[in-house]
């Protein structure tokens, strides 16, 4: 399998913001989104084995010598990308990762059917608002796939945005299916690609229409510069 990078951080977004987590990011991605952060991730990338990634996660955990002890000071690992459902290796890679007893989360953009994943794997499942560029991308078979340790992501630049994620949630009763809906603000691009939604402005819209969701922020870019990989 190919992947951009291993690191160990804070996880950022979601309802574990907060948390030490180790992200395994892979390369490749048939998304374009027009606010993409992680667009070094599209190509490139370091061919790895699924035991190759298991045994650099597990040194970033704390687990020197997994022989010796199964304790890892960091159990949370998130899979991520680019589409880490585009490499056919991700489905053992998580079931080695359940196996040694970590906590696992993915993050996809929705497009790919993500119940091939072992049940456990928590789902962390984008679906792509009009302005993103790839509107019309979910694979809607996936609001039966997830449950409730999952969550579901509206990434938001505008307000034709919101209310098309207004909208979705409450026709197919999101909060209901999962444990957390998120609607996201997009942070404004370090370099001027594009601009993004102020939190103030999509607090008052939830509010205002009363939605049973999360506002999510990218806190990993209130803690580095939003420019800066690998955290």
């Amino acid at each position: 399998m190919f992947i951009t990078e291993i690191f160990k951080s804070i996880q950022g977004e979601g309802t574990r913001a907060g948390l030490p987590c180790i992200f395994v990011r892979l390369t490749g991605c048939n998304l374009r989104c027009t606010w993409c952060d992680t667009a070094y991730a599209f190509h490139g990338g370091k061919k790895m084995s699924v035991d190759e990634v298991l045994a650099r996660v597990d040194a970033l955990a704390g687990r020197q010598d997994s022989a010796k002890s199964s304790h890892a000071t960091v159990p949370l690992v998130e899979l991520t990308g680019g589409e880490p459902l585009l490499q056919e290796e991700i489905y053992p890679l998580a079931e080695k990762l359940l196996s040694a007893g970590y906590t696992v989360l993915i993050e996809t953009s929705g497009e790919r059917f993500v119940g091939r994943l072992p049940k456990e794997v928590i789902k962390i499942v984008d679906v792509k608002c009009p302005d993103s560029g790839e509107a019309d991308t979910f694979e809607m078979k996936n609001l039966d796939a997830i449950g409730a340790n999952d969550e579901v992501k509206f990434v938001l630049s505008t307000r034709r945005d919101y209310e098309f994620a207004r909208d979705f949630t409450l026709q197919h009763q999101l909060s209901q299916r999962v444990r957390a809906v998120l609607f996201s603000p997009v942070f404004d691009d370090p370099e001027g690609k594009w601009q993004g939604l102020q939190p103030p402005a999509l607090v008052e819209w939830i509010l205002a229409d009363g939605l049973p969701v999360r506002l999510g922020l990218q806190l990993h870019k209130f803690v580095w510069d939003p420019a800066t990989k690998g955290v």
